[in-house]
Parts: structure tokens; sequence; C-alpha cells
């Protein structure tokens, strides 16, 4: 690994859909942040008229979001970082900070923290939607549509990922099961 390489975390598409190259994939957890359904999408999962909801980190103090950590190559870094820009900051809902996040799979560097680029929603964005019921999240997952597919794909794609990376999320577990009941009935 070189000096300059450039750590990405990702907690929701990005950690089966990256849409960048990278040189290593790392399950890890990021401390003090957690995963949800808290954002409203206008562009990817939902319209103006009618907004999805995507996932994003959240702070909550003594939480932990375990996700996938991407080493990008130093002469790659650049490209990514301006491809994720476009993509995650496209509404600027979400700022990019660094955050250390700690290497837990099996391999060189395990247990170390590694600096990550991480993007955070913003609270004060008028599309934070962090506050929202189980029952709200559900109505609004079972109707959504937007340029990328309907809202019960993405999450569903992501319980799926995540319990194959073995990184099952309780919360977001309960969440698909209430959307599938809201759909069965």
């Amino acid at each position: 690994m070189q000096r300059d390489d450039t750590w990405v975390f990702g907690y929701g598409s990005l950690m089966w859909k990256p849409g960048f190259d990278y040189a290593e994939r790392r399950v890890a957890r990021l401390d003090g942040f957690r995963r949800c359904f808290g954002l409203r999408s206008e562009h990817y999962r939902g319209t103006p008229e009618f907004p999805g909801l995507v996932l994003g980190l959240d702070w909550a103090p003594g939480a932990a979001c375990h996700g996938m950590a991407f080493r990008i190559d130093a002469e790659q870094a650049e490209a990514v970082r301006h491809y994720l820009a476009e993509r995650e900051l496209i509404s600027r809902a979400y700022f990019e900070a660094v955050y250390p996040v700690e290497i837990l799979c099996d391999g060189p560097g395990q247990g170390t923290a590694r600096d990550a680029l991480c993007y955070i929603m913003d609270r004060t964005h008028p599309q934070y939607a962090g506050t929202l019921s189980e029952h709200e999240q559900v109505d609004t997952i079972c109707r959504a549509i937007g340029p990328s597919g309907p809202n019960v794909e993405y999450l569903m794609n992501t319980v799926e990922r995540l319990d194959a990376f073995g990184l099952p999320d309780d919360e977001l577990r309960a969440l698909a099961e209430a959307v599938r009941a809201k759909l069965a009935a």
C-alpha cells in the first residue's frame, strides 16, 4: 500500500455497486454513526414530486456502522473522488468528511484504523428525513420509484448484500419485513 492511497467507506449501495475501480475491499466499522433511511431522494429512488428514501450515515454517539472500506490507489484517487462527488453530492444533502474506520476482516491491517472518506447526512438540509417513523418510512419506500428504480429494490438489495457480507443489520431487516407485509396486504 502506498502512503497516498485513499480509503472510501461504503455503507449502502457503495458496498455492492461502487462504480469505481479499487485496489482492495475490506469489511470495516465506523464508530459514532448509524446507517438509516434518513434522506429523501429526488434523483435516484424518487422524484421531486414524490421523493423516495435512501440510506445515510447519521451521527449517533455510541453507535457503529459496519460496511466496506475500499482502498483506492493514489493514481486513481482524484478520479474516484470526482466520481463520488458527482454521485453522492448531487444535491448537497451529504457532506464529505474523513473519519477513521477500523478494518475488521482477516488479512494485513486487521484491527487497524484507516482514515476514510465518508458521506454523512446533513441534518440541516431540507432532504434530511432522519426523524421519520417506521410507518412513514414504509409508506414512502413502498410507493417511491425514481430513475434508478423502485425504492423497495434499493432496500431489499441492501439487506441482501449486508447479509451476504456477514453484516446483518437488524434495523434494516425489520424495515424490510414491514415493507414486505405492507406490499402483501
